[in-house]
């Protein structure tokens, strides 16, 4: 069996790393994109039964929305407009900002 080596986001390394966040990672960092389920549990480094046992309460909850059909492909979307999806695109800048200071610090300091 082959393994995938994942290097985790910050995003993953402050929040854990679970099936659910690993969507919302690739989604928040692709968001001007839309994909077809496969693509976001390949992107997402994800079975496709992990992805559709979670997918689904996405949608229900707005945070992933369907944005076309191509043949029998269904693509969807981060929902830019969710407030839940605004604040953890926020908070994924604000990971990214804090680390740039503390290596900007370190190498300062060296």
């Amino acid at each position: 069996m082959k393994t995938k080596k994942h290097n985790k986001s910050l995003f993953l390394k402050q929040f854990g790393d679970t099936p659910q966040l690993r969507i919302f990672d690739f989604l928040i960092d692709n968001h001007f994109f839309d994909f077809p389920l496969t693509e976001i549990a390949r992107g997402s480094n994800i079975s496709y039964n992990s992805l559709k046992k979670h997918f689904a309460e996405f949608v229900k909850n707005g945070i992933i929305y369907k944005t076309r059909k191509v043949g029998k492909s269904e693509y969807y979307k981060l929902a830019l407009e969710n407030p839940l999806v605004k604040n953890l695109i926020k908070l994924d800048w604000m990971l990214i900002k804090r680390h740039n200071k503390l290596e900007e610090r370190e190498i300062i300091s060296c």
